[in-house]
């Protein structure tokens, strides 16, 4: 080790004297030096200017390692004591942090991610959390001290278009005809914001029902008098009405019978106080469409013969599983008694489709 020394410090420049690289490559060097005949020579007063500020230079290079060397020994430790490991990629050399890591990078800590997910730019909030009502602030600029404690919370419903009306309302009356609830229907109107196209639900209510059974009408006829003085009012009702006898021109294309249906929708309408009594002077000597003044004839009809009667209930038949069993069972007697009379087997079957209980067949062969 002294040989070794001694070569590489025997080896100035040539004008005798060691330079600043000289001293910190020296420095760095893998090999040591014998301190103790270091400090022997420096004992006897033998060192040079130029050995002591290698020496110097030497000594806090090993101060420098010793550090480096305590700071990596105590890092290490708090990670052992933790129970965690290093964040970063086990193949990468001195094991650096990703970057992307939200973990706590001072090695402390149970490595959980910061304010637990609830923290950073973008973030919500933690799962959970319920923010409270804040208080105005005076600082704000649209601060309006005149408006305090008059703040009122509603959810606002935006106004359906006419456009997406027919797509909202049509499966609203086709679940209605299933189950035959006028109260469903009703909170499910009100969960919507038909603004001034609400008197369109009624047409469209009715002309669906005049594409199907004689029970759809008949439940169509008892949605309208439940809503009727409830979610719509009479002028509404009247104004539905009008819209469906200008569009009966279209109507009768699907339903050849669109115009006497139309009119025991208007007949029955009345006798329920759906429509006013004088709907149909307002039409008197004003009706230039041929389909619409025969509807309207037919209304005129039925209000007549059925003067007496304060509803017409039986307008649309007694067709329909509604019905009770004992009005059935009569029904089918009626139909029996009617077909063995006349021996018309086609009226026969017409009475019976009319009735619209297949599930009830059963019973015309055991009567």
């Amino acid at each position: 080790m002294a040989t070794e020394v001694d070569t590489w410090s025997s080896a100035p420049k040539a004008d005798g004297v060691f330079s600043f690289e000289d001293n910190l490559t020296q420095a760095n060097c893998p090999y040591t030096v014998d301190d103790e005949l270091l400090n022997e020579a420096e004992v006897n007063g033998n060192w040079t200017p130029q050995e002591k500020a290698l020496h110097e230079a030497r000594l806090k290079a090993k101060a420098k390692r010793r550090l480096r060397k305590s700071s990596r020994n105590s890092t290490s430790e708090s990670f052992s004591e933790s129970g965690e490991t290093s964040g970063g990629d086990p193949n990468s050399p001195k094991g650096k942090i990703i970057v992307s890591d939200r973990k706590s990078r001072a090695g402390k800590g149970r490595g959980l991610p910061k304010k637990g997910g609830a923290g950073g730019k973008g973030v919500w909030g933690a799962a959970g959390m319920v923010y409270e009502d804040e208080e105005p602030d005076m600082r704000d600029p649209n601060y309006d001290e005149s408006s305090q404690g008059d703040t009122v919370y509603a959810t606002v419903v935006p106004e359906i278009d006419e456009k997406e009306l027919e797509k909202m309302v049509n499966p609203i009356v086709q679940e209605y005809f299933e189950h035959g609830d006028t109260k469903e229907v009703q909170m499910l109107l009100k969960g919507l914001n038909l603004g001034s196209h609400k008197y369109e639900f009624s047409s469209l209510a009715v002309s669906l029902s005049l594409e199907g059974k004689a029970s759809h009408r008949e439940l169509t006829s008892r949605l309208l008098s439940d809503l009727s003085g409830k979610m719509l009012s009479q002028s509404e009702m009247a104004r539905a009405f009008d819209k469906i006898l200008k569009e009966l021109p279209d109507l009768i294309l699907d339903t050849p019978e669109a115009p006497q249906m139309l009119g025991q929708f208007v007949a029955r309408a009345i006798a329920d106080h759906v429509l006013p009594m004088s709907f149909l002077d307002f039409y008197k000597g004003k009706v230039d469409c041929e389909h619409a003044r025969v509807a309207l004839d037919r209304a005129e009809v039925l209000l007549t013969m059925k003067r007496e009667m304060v509803r017409l209930d039986n307008v649309w038949g007694v067709g329909g599983g509604l019905r009770p069993v004992k009005h059935l069972v009569r029904e089918m007697n009626l139909l029996l008694k009617e077909y063995l009379v006349s021996g018309d087997v086609s009226e026969a079957e017409h009475c019976l489709r009319d009735l619209e209980v297949p599930h009830f067949h059963h019973e015309l062969v055991y009567e």
